[in-house]
């Protein structure tokens, strides 16, 4: 008989954003990809006023053009960050959902106070 040995590297997830490495599931993983997109969301908002506000301000309109091409290109940016996180946090969810499925289904062990003794 022969033993085998193996080992799995780990994968770490990291974001443009912040660099963090999480374990899948955790429910800190799960607050900091809801403070992620929620930050996403504000700039994203922030952006948004800024392009209403660009035609009042001051410049030409080549300037102003060019401003709101930057801004947009940064808002697509962004949603696609949101986008990649919100997958993100459907998987963990499905992922947690299936644990707690898995936990629930087949034979439950029996608890000292709803054991039976059975003698044959």
């Amino acid at each position: 008989m022969s033993t085998i040995t193996t080992s799995t590297p780990s994968i770490q997830s990291s974001s443009t954003s912040s660099s963090k490495s999480s374990s899948a599931g955790s429910s800190s993983a799960s607050n900091d990809i809801s403070s992620q997109i929620s930050r996403i969301t504000q700039q994203i908002a922030k952006l948004t006023d800024e392009l209403k506000n660009i035609s009042s301000g001051s410049g030409t309109t080549e300037q102003k053009k060019k401003q709101q091409e930057l801004i947009q290109q940064q808002i697509q940016q962004l949603q696609a960050q949101l986008a990649q996180l919100q997958r993100k946090q459907a998987q963990e969810a499905e992922q947690k959902q299936a644990q707690q499925q898995s936990k629930a289904e087949g034979v439950n062990p029996p608890s000292d106070e709803h054991s039976i003794d059975i003698y044959v």
